[in-house]
């Protein structure tokens, strides 16, 4: 019997390519994606599962399988305010995390960001800290979490202080500073895909260069 992966986010950037790695590797059978709204993505092995993010009650019970894929996540310029932001970037995430554990799925792989830190000033950064901290306290048999530097590839909406960002990152990051050298999206699914399924079991946090390794 083949895997099964649960993945919420798969729209985004890193979702996206989670979903078509995913769906190409041999080791799943199937890919249950949560969406607000269908992808358009017809394939054998996809199930899209459209869901109120709010109402856990309705969808939780859907989480099982093998594994929880976490990309979900969001900016302040998108979500509006600090509560929504939160609301996607914490509470939606964590929600599905504790179904995933209660429903016995024996993995869990978090995207995270460098800098995650719960004590940090910076909102983002504390968000996602906070994020870690109650993921990995879970009944995970296999609990991991992945913080990518800056993410290199092509997203559908137009972020120019992120693509400024990134041409100045892949300058500086060959001459100094490689721990920060951006994360081309690819790598980054491929190494989770994996991450997921070697042998290794607890909890594991991977960052930086270790991603691209």
């Amino acid at each position: 019997m083949g895997k099964i992966a649960n993945v919420i986010g798969a729209s985004g950037l890193v979702g996206q390519q989670l979903v078509v790695q995913l769906l190409a590797h041999p080791e799943f059978e199937k890919v249950r994606s949560f969406v607000r709204r269908p992808s358009g993505i017809s394939h054998s092995k996809l199930e899209e599962i459209q869901i109120d993010f709010d109402l856990p009650e309705s969808w939780k019970h859907q989480v099982q399988g093998d594994v929880l894929f976490s990309t979900l996540g969001t900016t302040i310029k998108t979500a509006k305010t600090k509560e929504n932001q939160y609301r996607v970037d914490f509470t939606y995430q964590y929600e599905f995390a504790k179904a995933a554990a209660e429903n016995g799925v024996g993995a869990f792989v978090l995207v995270s960001s460098m800098g995650a830190d719960s004590k940090s000033s910076v909102f983002y950064s504390r968000i996602k800290g906070e994020l870690e901290e109650v993921v990995s306290k879970l009944n995970f048999r296999k609990c991991t979490i992945v913080r990518p530097s800056i993410l290199d590839g092509d997203r559908k909406e137009k972020r120019l202080g992120e693509k400024i960002g990134l041409v100045i990152s892949r300058f500086l990051t060959n001459y100094a500073f490689k721990k920060y050298k951006p994360t081309p999206v690819d790598v980054l699914a491929a190494k989770m895909i994996s991450l997921s399924i070697d042998q290794k079991l607890g909890f594991m946090l991977v960052e930086g260069l270790e991603i691209i390794k």
